[in-house]
């Protein structure tokens, strides 16, 4: 048996076409009871709507738009070149997406260029910057407006309206904990822990699961407090150096931030104990060549092709107002070692 059409369904939910096709669309001059009947019939005859179909017969391109940090990071590359790879297929699809920088640090900056976005050019956007309350109001804004949002890797739970597309950043916490209760073996010492910004939701989800497992599993290793960066790498240097040369010994560096460039580089140049365990976030072109070196021991990975396929499919579900299929984007927490690292030609 076929898939159910929207002949299907109007004849499930016993109303005509014309009906259906405006609760679908969500017109309105239909009353409430109708379009609950309608919904009702959508799952119990399991009904899917065909996007791509129903954008051709009206027309219908969807217009998307990437919101990105604006400094220089490899991992946010690695992403814009995602991008626009997955446009060169888009436009079969009647779909095209768009990137725009936004400063990271700067709350009142960005919300101001959210508020830009104009409704009438744009049907969804993928919002990754740290949740703030300036950045809670603009995704309102945009929710009233009638524009999808996603919460693209950075987590906005303050913004209901914001389906979120990233991995469990409390799992990989914990997933870096066993790693580095394990990989330190019986050593006794401090483990530093460093990120770009403890304002970022996934730097504290990443720290509250980490200091779980490191206190179950490893109390003899002394946690220290989380060390902001500010992606600056005067300041990383001046981290790195005072914790190196302090009390307990460091034996752990967790890297909680995508953005690690400089931090490595400050961590190589003052020369970190050769048995210190790096753990880090993210496959970019410098935590592969750390890897294969022997200076990283393990980076935790979300696939950057699933994590912009999916915000895509997800946004333009919402400004179609039709489900997704939650299996099909959840996002995995993967664990990269020398040993299992994909081929770089891999998407």
């Amino acid at each position: 048996m076929g898939k159910p059409t929207t002949k299907d369904l109007a004849k499930a939910a016993g109303v005509s076409l014309a009906t259906v096709d405006r609760v679908l669309n969500a017109r309105s001059g239909v009353r409430p009871a109708t379009v609950e009947r309608v919904q009702k019939a959508i799952k119990e005859i399991n009904f899917v709507r065909d996007i791509a179909a129903a954008n051709l017969a009206r027309s219908k391109e969807y217009k998307l738009v990437f919101l990105l940090p604006d400094h220089d990071d490899e991992f946010v590359d690695l992403i814009g070149d995602t991008i626009g790879e997955a446009n060169k297929f888009l436009s079969q699809e009647r779909t095209h997406v768009s990137i725009r920088r936004v400063p990271a640090n700067d709350p009142y900056q960005i919300a101001q260029e959210i508020n830009k976005l104009p409704e009438s050019q744009v049907d969804g956007v993928a919002i990754m910057v740290p949740e703030t309350p300036q950045v809670r109001d603009a995704i309102s804004r945009l929710d009233a407006k009638g524009i999808a949002v996603v919460a693209f890797i950075s987590h906005q739970p303050a913004s209901e309206s914001a389906h979120y597309v990233g991995i469990n950043n409390a799992a990989a916490g914990r997933t870096v904990g066993q790693l580095m209760a394990r990989f330190t073996g019986e050593r006794k010492g401090s483990v530093l822990v460093l990120t770009e910004t403890m304002q970022s939701r996934d730097s504290q989800e990443r720290r509250l699961g980490f200091d779980a497992i490191m206190a179950k599993y490893a109390p003899r290793l002394n946690v220290r407090p989380s060390m902001e960066t500010y992606g600056d790498p005067v300041r990383s240097a001046e981290i790195v150096s005072a914790a190196l040369q302090g009390e307990p010994p460091v034996v752990g560096i967790y890297l909680m931030s995508h953005d690690i460039l400089e931090t490595m580089q400050a961590i190589e140049k003052l020369g970190a104990p050769q048995k210190v365990v790096i753990i880090g976030h993210e496959l970019t072109p410098h935590t592969r060549a750390r890897l294969v070196d022997g200076t990283m021991d393990a980076v935790i990975t979300q696939d950057v092709g699933h994590l912009v396929r999916s915000a895509i499919r997800v946004l333009r579900a919402k400004a179609a107002r039709v489900g997704t299929v939650a299996a099909q984007e959840r996002i995995r927490v993967e664990i990269t070692l020398r040993e299992n690292m994909p081929d770089e030609s891999q998407p």
